[in-house]
């Protein structure tokens, strides 16, 4: 966790886990609508298959007119069939660029439409014509890019292009019954393009949904795969710990026993030296060595005490005496020499419900951190308090501060800044803190004058006690006592 030089801690809400949510996603808001919508351009697709059938159309006007036709107007209807060539480029140019050409005046587009396919079929066979079959095309392009109503406002136009064509021609009842039957084609196949358009409008949009769905829960998915993965390597840096731990514990039992025997042995022979008649310079230094050995068997029980296998059984535990057990520990550290723990505890703290060997390895490796920190000569200081519901353990060290690149990461796994660091220590801290103690562990200041690490501990006794500025017990500990 990264905090500026001097910044205030973000203090969490009392008696609330860290935790994450997440909204489900839910295609229907207008948010994932519009989304939808913008991946999904039905008018760009329906541009593309109009200009398909535009050139289908231009190509097979140009071999109607040039290998089938009889010849007559053929350089009229060449000419008109260019101009509709013209267009189609236009068309595709517009296309090719993701824009729709005269998008804005469909209207115009059908009159024009109506038009050409009027002239074509009047210098062709009139109502006869093969090019009539071109208003179905058209109809079938108005479909697929505009509404409904604006595709029946285009079989007006062409009905009444292709009714024009009767004041050209003598009405035969062939000539009547191929108009009526034109017509009630192109009502028919306006009817059916319009619903296979809808249809297909609707199908392309569900697909769509589905699609932005489909990559929602794959995104979703890999992110549990992620947060899987990131909780399987903390469960093994644990794991890794809990081993080094109780190979450690195993160490110091076996050394505990090896030395404890010679000095038993010892002990009993300077009693038994201290009860017979000698002077009193043998006597004084009998009693020195009876005391380096009581203290070298006190620095042993403490070490079997704090490797003894740990209970998971939770008691209401004074932090002040946890503090003091870690301090215990710590002074035997190779790195403690020259250096001093100041403490400052407020008085009438509560009692936290935890497992006390818990608490004791995550103070004891702030401490060591901040043993490690510290040059010969610093201070380390160690303070409790009450603040806004908290109990509020500060560790605060005189060293050279923490690079900011390395502030977000210090509580990741197997990260360190020390040569000879395993990069577990932290992690172990935060992972008991936050997952163990509903608390938090934050980096509250860092700089080249030193760092802070705050425990934030909650309780409910917290809660009527308050703020405490006043009452503050100072105590001290000397680099002789650590020694």
């Amino acid at each position: 966790m990264s905090a500026q030089d001097g910044s205030s801690p973000s203090v969490p809400t009392p008696g609330t886990r860290p935790d994450s949510t997440k909204a489900l996603f839910n295609p229907l808001t207008p948010q994932n609508l519009a989304l939808r919508d913008q991946e999904f351009n039905w008018d760009l697709a329906a541009e593309s298959i109009t200009v398909r059938i535009r050139w289908f159309g231009v190509l097979v006007g140009f071999v109607l007119v040039n290998f089938v036709g009889s010849g007559e107007n053929q350089f009229i209807l060449n000419a008109i069939l260019t101009l509709g060539a013209i267009y189609a480029i236009v068309d595709t140019w517009y296309s090719l660029r993701g824009l729709v050409f005269l998008d804005a005046a469909p209207l115009l587009i059908s009159m024009m439409e109506a038009v050409f396919i009027g002239l074509l079929c009047y210098f062709d066979e009139g109502l006869l014509s093969p090019f009539r079959f071109y208003y179905f095309l058209s109809l079938l392009v108005c479909a697929l890019r505009h509404p409904a109503w604006m595709t029946y406002i285009s079989l007006l136009f062409h009905t009444a292009s292709y009714a024009a064509l009767t004041f050209s021609v003598t009405l035969t009842n062939e000539r009547m019954l191929a108009l009526v039957f034109m017509l009630v084609l192109m009502l028919w196949v306006t009817w059916a393009t319009v619903s296979l358009s809808d249809l297909l409008m609707r199908a392309g949009r569900r697909l769509a949904m589905l699609n932005d769905v489909l990559r929602q829960n794959q995104g979703e998915l890999e992110q549990r795969i992620n947060e899987r993965t990131r909780q399987l390597q903390e469960s093994q840096a644990m794991l890794v710990q809990h081993e080094k731990q109780a190979a450690f514990g195993l160490l110091a039992a076996g050394i505990a026993h090896e030395v404890g025997n010679p000095l038993a042995a010892i002990s009993s022979l300077v009693q038994l030296l201290n009860r017979r008649d000698i002077d009193a310079h043998t006597r004084e230094k009998l009693h020195l060595v009876d005391d380096q050995l009581r203290r070298i068997q006190r620095t042993l029980r403490e070490l079997v005490d704090f490797s003894r296998p740990a209970t998971n059984v939770e008691t209401n535990c004074d932090i002040h005496e946890v503090l003091g057990a870690a301090l215990s520990i710590a002074k035997y550290y190779k790195r403690k020499k020259g250096k001093r723990i100041v403490t400052a505890f407020a008085e009438n703290i509560p009692r936290v419900r935890a497992v006390r060997d818990q608490l004791v390895q995550v103070f004891l490796n702030l401490i060591l951190n901040a043993l490690d920190a510290t040059e010969e000569g610093g201070q380390i200081h160690i303070s409790t308090s009450i603040a806004d519901g908290w109990l509020r353990i500060d560790i605060r060290d005189d060293g050279h501060g923490i690079e900011p690149a390395a502030r977000s990461r210090i509580f990741q796994p197997y990260f360190t800044t020390k040569s000879t660091g395993t990069g577990l220590g932290l992690f172990v801290c935060r992972n008991i803190i936050e997952q163990q103690l509903y608390g938090r562990i934050e980096l509250t200041a860092s700089s080249s004058s030193g760092s802070t690490f705050t425990v934030f501990l909650t309780s409910d006794a917290i809660q009527s006690i308050g703020q405490r500025p006043a009452g503050i017990e100072v105590g001290e500990l000397p680099a002789e006592e650590l020694a």
